[in-house]
């Protein structure tokens, strides 16, 4: 009953810092908020003013005059701009709680493997600015692992990628700890980047990362012997400056794609090499688990799949495993000492 009561009380919040989206959960209620890690900020004579965060930031991205910027404060999974970093924290924190500013609640965040010392000491003063009591940091493949739900406390191997906005997370993990691990800076972001270089490098028409996505969702990575699949684009043309439509085969995002994903495939081989054999040979039947954003890449499965030979299956919420691991760590005082990251 005093668990129940202490529930309906809580606070406590775990949070997703992507570098394209943040995701918040809060104990007892699940997720309450999935929005762009995109802030609109103004510019004039007195500093810096926020004038919008999350959706409505990411619809201005490409649009906006000059004294005004919209922002992705984080850069492959870390902060680049901790002011505005700590402005929309405060902003997501305020809003799941129905702007309660008297509230200090304990909150954890998923950080990337590779993340250094003075990477750390950001979140965690980004946090403590925007109102939290405690933070605990937890790494992302680890908290990918729990949301998926892979039994991470067993003696046994769990091979994770968690494939982000702006970085990729490989990791096998036994008895909660992570034993072998890579953070590369491949993600969505990077592979948007280069359908966008592709497009202006092939056709002269620059388009936007917007269009860009929309194009690496649609087409994927299709495999030889499927039908192609064409899609019509706008752009600007780079020669005449006209805004101009066109239409593209899904084998050339293929092409496009190649390099980014081979780096995936390489980072995922190299923790693989570097497995000790025990937990190499639980991976055999358990496989590779994918998860974040990149999982939802067509065919990206199928490609590990005849790269590695191992299984290779898309956790059930991909976009969602981070938050949802890092939330059931909050419920769970004694994984929260044994998985998250010493001050």
């Amino acid at each position: 009953m005093l668990n129940y009561l202490l529930g309906l009380f809580s606070n406590d919040l775990a949070i997703d810092l992507g570098t394209a989206s943040t995701l918040i959960y809060v104990k007892g209620k699940g997720i309450i908020c999935n929005e762009p890690s995109v802030v609109a900020v103004k510019k004039d004579g007195k500093g810096k003013r926020v004038l919008a965060v999350g959706r409505e930031a990411k619809a201005m991205l490409g649009r906006t005059p000059g004294n005004i910027a919209a922002i992705r404060p984080l850069k492959d999974g870390v902060i680049a701009d901790f002011e505005v970093t700590e402005e929309m924290l405060k902003y997501f924190i305020a809003k799941v709680h129905n702007r309660r500013l008297l509230v200090r609640p304990r909150i954890i965040v998923g950080v990337p493997s590779g993340i250094t010392q003075v990477e750390k000491r950001a979140v965690r003063e980004s946090a403590y600015s925007a109102g939290a009591a405690e933070v605990y940091l937890i790494e992302e493949p680890m908290a990918a692992a729990i949301g998926a739900g892979l039994p991470i406390t067993e003696p046994s191997g769990n091979m994770i990628v968690d494939i982000g906005g702006g970085t990729s997370e490989i990791a096998v993990i036994s008895l909660a700890g992570i034993v072998q691990s890579k953070s590369i800076r491949v993600g969505g972001d990077k592979l948007d980047e280069v359908i966008v270089q592709y497009i202006k490098r092939k056709y002269n028409l620059a388009i936007g990362t917007g269009v860009a996505e929309i194009i690496k969702m649609t087409l994927g990575l299709p495999m030889p012997d499927e039908n192609t699949q064409k899609l019509e684009i706008k752009g600007s043309n780079l020669i005449t400056g006209i805004p101009t439509t066109l239409e593209i085969e899904s084998g050339e995002i293929r092409e496009a794609l190649n390099e980014p994903v081979n780096a995936l495939v390489e980072a995922v081989k190299s923790v693989l090499e570097t497995t000790p054999p025990e937990l190499a040979a639980d991976l055999v039947d358990k496989g590779i688990v994918l998860a974040g954003g990149g999982a939802l890449l067509k065919n990206l499965d199928v490609i590990l799949r005849d790269e590695t030979q191992l299984p290779v299956t898309i956790a059930e919420d991909p976009l969602t495993c981070v938050v949802k691991g890092a939330g059931k760590v909050l419920d769970e005082i004694r994984l929260l000492r044994e998985v998250t990251i010493p001050n």
